[in-house]
């Protein structure tokens, strides 16, 4: 398989996207299946840069290894696995379009009253029955685009984390998930040698994301923090809602 300049340019630009997103900038990372749905099917991006994200994923992990948050990963974990597992069932009878939409709404309604409401983040603790609900569609949504951060960032981000626990507790969430994914991906085709082939190439620019996302997480403050995400959420989730009508 060959891409074009033009899709090796995108393709690189969503790897730095992924890489900054596993060194604290979560919600960067949204924008890299979009970005490379530019000029090639999602479904193609998003098998390429699953290996993107695993290798991302381990420089993320031992940035984070003393950051996170134990109960919040625990009340998700459960949800999100059996959420990538209904995707991977599914997989061949859901629309993507239509589960573009339905996270992008949800993005948008809660950015929305993020942005207005006086304060973002009340304290509120980690709960089994919304971490299962909130962590089975970050689950399927990431199993579907990589597109799972719109239900957890609903779930976790009114608790009110430090701004590096909570990219911590990011990391480590999706770290966990892109390797269950690696099972149902490879049955389904999606780890073929050329798929890979392109994916290693893009482990460098990663890579260099993830120190980018670490040096850029040190210096924001935890405010300006939580108000980019929300931002990037809101944008992402319109682009989100764009595709999947353009789909129809």
């Amino acid at each position: 398989m060959e891409l074009s300049q033009t899709s090796w340019l995108l393709a690189v630009i969503a790897a730095l996207a992924v890489g900054m997103a596993k060194g604290g900038l979560s919600m960067v990372g949204m924008i890299a299946v979009p970005v490379m749905s530019l000029t090639m099917s999602p479904v193609l991006a998003a098998g390429i840069l699953l290996p993107v994200y695993i290798v991302s994923d381990i420089g993320g992990l031992i940035a984070f290894r003393r950051s996170f948050n134990r109960q919040v990963l625990i009340s998700l974990m459960p949800g999100a696995i059996a959420g990538i597992g209904l995707g991977w069932a599914t997989a061949h009878l859901v629309d993507d379009a239509v589960v573009m939409l339905i996270i992008g709404l949800i993005g948008i309604a809660f950015s929305l009253n993020a942005l207005f409401r006086p304060q973002v983040g009340g304290g509120r603790g980690p709960r089994w029955g919304a971490g299962s609900f909130w962590g089975a569609l970050a689950g399927y949504t990431s199993f579907v685009s990589h597109s799972g951060g719109p239900p957890y960032q609903i779930y976790v981000q009114p608790m009110g984390l430090r701004s590096e626990v909570y990219a911590g507790t990011t990391t480590v969430t999706f770290a966990i998930m892109n390797a269950v994914k690696l099972i149902p991906y490879a049955a389904l085709g999606q780890l073929n040698p050329g798929n890979l082939r392109i994916a290693a190439l893009l482990c460098l620019p990663a890579l260099a994301g993830v120190c980018l996302g670490l040096k850029l997480l040190r210096i924001i403050p935890q405010k300006l923090f939580y108000q980019l995400i929300t931002w990037m959420l809101l944008i992402i989730s319109v682009r989100l809602i764009w595709a999947g009508l353009a789909d129809f």
